[in-house]
């Protein structure tokens, strides 16, 4: 079985936990409730088929009955309350919690990577504006940024990009980008997107009062659509932004990073038909 620390969802690792124990022993999920100390035979099935949930109370009882102990423990509790939580913020906290606890035990948390590098606008623009500028010092970079930021935090996203194979070292201070893809689990990685999202779209609000009209483009329409018409024009998005991609594969020498951002979101609820109510 793996290490705690390379799950971010407790019930994977509580159902893969059970099925550890039963594939060496006559273990059922009577036996599993029987000694976390719960009264239903079947609470923790439910539990672990996304029909309930564990609480503050109960998620110690199940971490001891897993055998967990020490820092386990306190990451599994991390765990629960991360998968839980509704709140971004309130994830993103747990989710800290969990890679400080690995880092203080000196193991590594699989998803680390994908949330420092969406954890700001920094780390996406250094990976694309230092192969832009060859021998480029860092405050160099710092300053062709739009954005403000330090030579210092610049220093400290290109060592992240290179530890972490988004960019690779050529020569002295020039730098080539990687084919790697950033990825990560299921639960955290579209919270790490979301995150990056809102500060992109801050970045993008910003942009109407930072820059000239001739170097930006913001634009929109308001309309009314169906769910048929939505689904299509999201396709429409999808194949605008692919082709977009292509157009910048065949620039020749590269000399600014742009950021695009599409945006397609409701401005009212779903209306009935015949009287005209709220759906």
């Amino acid at each position: 079985m793996k290490p705690i620390v390379e799950y971010k969802d407790y019930r994977a690792y509580m159902a893969d936990f059970y099925e550890e124990r039963k594939r060496t022993s006559a273990f059922t999920w009577r036996e599993f409730a029987k000694i976390a100390g719960f009264t239903s035979p079947s609470y923790l099935k439910l539990v672990c088929d996304g029909k309930s949930s564990l609480s503050r109370v109960t998620m110690n009882r199940v971490a001891v009955a897993m055998g967990l102990v020490g820092y386990e423990i306190e990451y599994f509790e991390a765990m629960v309350n991360f998968v839980n939580a509704q709140k971004d913020d309130v994830k993103k906290a747990y989710l800290d919690k969990m890679v400080s606890i690995s880092a203080a035990n000196k193991v590594r948390v699989i998803d680390e990577d994908a949330f420092e590098y969406y954890d700001s606008w920094k780390n996406q623009v250094v990976r694309e504006l230092a192969p832009m500028m060859p021998g480029a010092m860092p405050g160099e970079i710092a300053k062709a940024c739009t954005q403000e930021v330090s030579a210092l935090e610049v220093r400290k996203s290109l060592a992240f990009l290179e530890k972490a194979g988004f960019l690779k070292l050529s020569q002295d201070n020039v730098y080539e980008q990687t084919d790697k893809a950033v990825t990560g689990s299921k639960e955290a990685l579209p919270l790490a997107i979301r995150m990056m999202h809102r500060e992109m779209g801050r970045l993008g609000v910003e942009s109407v009062e930072q820059f000239n009209a001739d170097e930006r483009n913001v634009s929109g329409v308001t309309l009314g659509v169906n769910r048929e018409g939505y689904e299509e024009i999201v396709k429409e998005l999808d194949a605008c932004r692919k082709k977009i991609i292509s157009i910048a594969a065949k620039c020749g020498k590269l000399d600014q990073v742009y950021r695009l951002n599409l945006q397609f979101f409701p401005l009212s609820k779903k209306v009935g038909t015949e009287k005209g109510g709220v759906v």
